[in-house]
Formats: C-alpha cells, sequence, structure tokens
C-alpha cells in the first residue's frame, strides 16, 4: 500500500488572473461576492485542508481600484503578499506605471514574478527571471512565464524595451526554456501566459509535444469558462477576471510512468457560501480603504439612472456618454473613446469621485488629427476586421452624429454617415483620441500616421482626460444616456 501512495500523488493548482484592483466584495444575486479577503480565505482553507496546493496568478494584478492607483501598485504588492502566491506572471497592465517602477515592485513582493519574453533589446537581456521551479512533496513544476504583445503598446517611449509579439516566437523561446530547464527531475511543465484566449489555443497547436507543456493557465482576455479547452493534448484554462471567482485544477500525477493521470479542472464561485473571510487580509484591506476614502469618497454627481457598459466590443450607454462628454464644446468634431478605459460594466446613479477615477484610470491627453474621409473609412474598415469580435483588438465609442453600418458576413461598410451626410472620400473630421491610441496609431488604426499628419499636424488639444470628465459631471446633474445605434453590425 506504502509503494501505491508513494507511486500516485495528488496536487491542487488554484489560478487567478486579471483581478484588477477588484479588492472589496460587492453584493450580488443576493449574496457577498469576491474580494481579497473571501479570496485569501479560499486559498487558506484549501491550503490548511491539503498540504499539496499550489496557488498561480496570471497577470494583471493591477488598476482597476483606487487603493491601487493611489500608491501605485505599492499597496496592491502588499495585499497580494499576504494573498501569498506561489508563483506569478505579469500582465500588459503591470507595466502601466513605468517598467522601473515595476522593477521596483518586483523587489517588495515575496513571490516570485517570472516572464520568459521581455528584454531589453540593446543586448538582449530578459527584465525577469523566465521560469520558476516550484518542488512540492518531491514533485518539481516548472512555471513559465508569457506576455500579451500589448505590452508593446504601453512601453512606446521607452524604446530599449521589447518583448516577442509573435505567437511563432514565443513558442520557440518557451522550447529554449524547456530545452534547458526542463530536467529529468520535472514533473510538470505549466505555461502562465497573458495573451488572451485566442492566443494561447494558436500557442497551443504550435508547442512540440515532446516539450512535455502540460497545462495553460491564461489571462488577459476575461474569459469565463465552463470547462477546458484541450488543443494538443493540453488543457486551456482561464478565470474570467476579478475575485468573483479562482480556477483549480485537482491533479494526479503518476511518479512511475511521469504522467498526468487526472486534471479535472473547475471554476469556483468566491462568496459567502464557499469562503471565509480572512481577517488579517481584512484588516489591511480597512487601513487602505479608510486613507483612500478620506481623500476620494465624495459625491459628483446623480444619473438619470444606472448606465451601462457591459461589452467593449459594442456600443454602450457609458460609451456614449464619455465620448459625448469629451466632443462637447470640442474644437474636434468626433470623439473616439477606447472602449478599454472605461472600466466598470456599470456607474451610477449616484457617482462618487473615486468610482469616477476608477472607471477611467488610463488618464491621458487627448490628440486632435485631421482625417479625410476615405482615410476615416479606412479606418473603420480596419476596426470592425474579424479579429474585433473576439476581443483581440482596440474598440471605439463614438460620440453623437457618427453613424455606422457594418455587415460582418461580407466584410463590407453599408452606411458611414456624420450629422447625416454620408461621409466621402474628400471631406475633412477632425477626430480626438486618447495619447495611448495615439502612440499605437497605425497598428490599432490600420491608417498610416504619417499620411494623416500630410493633411494637419496632429496637437494636443487636452491634458487630461479626467479634468474633462470631473468637471462635466460635477456641472452637469441627473445626466443620461442610451445606445442610439451609432455602430450597428449586422449578421
Amino acid at each position: 500500500m506504502a509503494v501505491i501512495r508513494d507511486r500516485y500523488k495528488k496536487i491542487t493548482l488554484l489560478h487567478s488572473n486579471d483581478m484588477h484592483g477588484d479588492f472589496l466584495p460587492e453584493f450580488k444575486n443576493g449574496k457577498i461576492t469576491g474580494g481579497l479577503s473571501r479570496l485569501s480565505g479560499y486559498v487558506k482553507q484549501a491550503r490548511k485542508n491539503d498540504p499539496n496546493v499550489v496557488y498561480a496568478i496570471a497577470g494583471d494584478m493591477f488598476r482597476g481600484s483606487i487603493i491601487d492607483s493611489e500608491y501605485l501598485g505599492l499597496s496592491t504588492i502588499d495585499l497580494v503578499n499576504l494573498l501569498n502566491p506561489d508563483v506569478a506572471t505579469i500582465g500588459n497592465h503591470e507595466v502601466d506605471y513605468g517598467l522601473a517602477h515595476l522593477l521596483f515592485l518586483e523587489k517588495c513582493a515575496r513571490f516570485p514574478i517570472i516572464n520568459a519574453d521581455l528584454f531589453v533589446t540593446i543586448n538582449n537581456t530578459r527584465l525577469f527571471t523566465p521560469y520558476y521551479n516550484l518542488e512540492i512533496d518531491g514533485m518539481r513544476i516548472l512555471f513559465i512565464g508569457i506576455l500579451t504583445q500589448e505590452v508593446l503598446s504601453s512601453t512606446k517611449s521607452e524604446k530599449v524595451i521589447g518583448t516577442f509579439v509573435d505567437i511563432e516566437e514565443a513558442a520557440k523561446e518557451i522550447g529554449i526554456i524547456c530545452d534547458n530547464y526542463r530536467t529529468t527531475d520535472t514533473d510538470m511543465t505549466v505555461l502562465l501566459t497573458h495573451i488572451g484566449y485566442e492566443k494561447d489555443c494558436e500557442l497551443a497547436k504550435k508547442l512540440d509535444p515532446s516539450l512535455g507543456v502540460d497545462l495553460i493557465i491564461g489571462g488577459h482576455s476575461h474569459t469565463f469558462m465552463d470547462k477546458p479547452t484541450i488543443i494538443n493534448d493540453i488543457p486551456i484554462v482561464q478565470a474570467g477576471t476579478g475575485t468573483d471567482v479562482i480556477g483549480r485544477f485537482d491533479l494526479e500525477y503518476d511518479t512511475i510512468a511521469h504522467k498526468l493521470i487526472k486534471r479535472k479542472w473547475t471554476c469556483v464561485p468566491i462568496n459567502q457560501d464557499t469562503a471565509e473571510t480572512d481577517p488579517v487580509m481584512e484588516d489591511l484591506l480597512d487601513r487602505y480603504k479608510t486613507m483612500t476614502d478620506m481623500k476620494y469618497k465624495r459625491v459628483l454627481t446623480r444619473f438619470a439612472r444606472t448606465l451601462t457598459h457591459p461589452s467593449r466590443e459594442q456600443e454602450t450607454e457609458l460609451g456614449n456618454l464619455y465620448s459625448d462628454m469629451m466632443q462637447d464644446e470640442s474644437s474636434f468634431d468626433i470623439m473616439m473613446f477606447g472602449s478599454g478605459s472605461i472600466r466598470k460594466k456599470e456607474l451610477g446613479p449616484i457617482v462618487e469621485y473615486q468610482e469616477m477615477l476608477e472607471n477611467t484610470p488610463f488618464d491621458d491627453v487627448l490628440w486632435m488629427l485631421d482625417f479625410t474621409g476615405a482615410q476615416f473609412r479606412q479606418m473603420v474598415q480596419h476596426l470592425m476586421r474579424d479579429e474585433a469580435w473576439l476581443g483581440e483588438t482596440e474598440f471605439y465609442q463614438f460620440s453623437k452624429g457618427v453613424k455606422i453600418k457594418y455587415r460582418k458576413s461580407t466584410h463590407t461598410i453599408e452606411e458611414l454617415k456624420f450629422r447625416g451626410e454620408d461621409v466621402t472620400d474628400d471631406m475633412h473630421l477632425l477626430i480626438a483620441l486618447q495619447n495611448y491610441h495615439y502612440k499605437n496609431f497605425d497598428e490599432f488604426l490600420g491608417v498610416p500616421l504619417e499620411e494623416v499628419r500630410k493633411n494637419r499636424k496632429p496637437r494636443i488639444v487636452a491634458t487630461s482626460v479626467n479634468n474633462i470628465v470631473e468637471e462635466y459631471l460635477s456641472t452637469h446633474q441627473g445626466l443620461d444616456a442610451h445606445v442610439e445605434g451609432r455602430i450597428e453590425v449586422l449578421d
């Protein structure tokens, strides 16, 4: 019996991704749901029940909470230290406060942060340790961290930083690490990725089976899954977003055959029925919340009702409100507001200053550019490409006056109007963009910036998006917005 017990080993592998500062619980569907305190309580209870528990985080711990942004992520590292993951990889939002600051935050972390494909371009030096060997119950698990290409979008100004942006190159890098650091002592290989569900699937197809990758735990696309997707015999999983759920693998490993013989996965809800609170975590959260509440918890405005932003890939109520706020009494014709800049699914009816900042945490300048009608049409065609509906590209909310009718089955723009008139090739439109989108103009918009520059030199027309939002909301009460058919997608 002892031989059998030694041969078969059980491991529970818990994982989170894209927590985005979702630190505090909410009341949903009649239950107290999510929050770091209950998430920590669940992890602690799992570790108490079974010594063979591993907890991993697949990127994007930062952004989304005033507790995070007020302390530039240092508070998040402090809180996650209490959560005590065994390993984490970085996501695209980990670089939002700058790469130098991220390297400082890494030093403050009491858990390993890994990434294989972020490097200094001058000498090809990696910024992070690419892998982590975790030993548990006599077994060794090799974790490898892979990041999304979007990191380049956030670090355009940091010329010495690069990453492998091609899945083919990422697969090769995984091969290099496995060939060098995966030994006969390695029992299991897990990829911690932050490249999105579709890219995870693409990556799995390209991996040589001889590399021995057993699992892909992903992030970035905020994908909620009922069961793993299995490609190349590799289960691919992701646990949505926030702290409302946690992914759980119950694994059994045959130490003689050197393979997993069981890999059951579930997505566990974190609520009052499934997890107790962690009083230590609760105390630390209360301290941060008390400090931020003193500074930010004041009522800014009251909407006519709760306004929603259910999906980035469609026209939304909050999207219309924010794009119209930017365009109101401005010097430009159209505001294209990044859908991903709006972080809350709903806002109001009472809006506090703290909520305003959490909804648009990526404060930046506004650029105004002169587009011809032909360039505007080319841009809209690019924005509506097939990848847009998979959440793999940037999408935009348009201010009032714009009418786009697009048919997916034929990839055609059937209607493109501004203020009731057809957009003709020779007309000119002044369009505003946030700085993040301006810095990634060619990639995001599908029109060469140099061609648009020929029409008129781009210029900054506002130094802060949130300055505009705060002033507009504080001087307008009872605001309302509706989906009006500004963007109509057929089929």
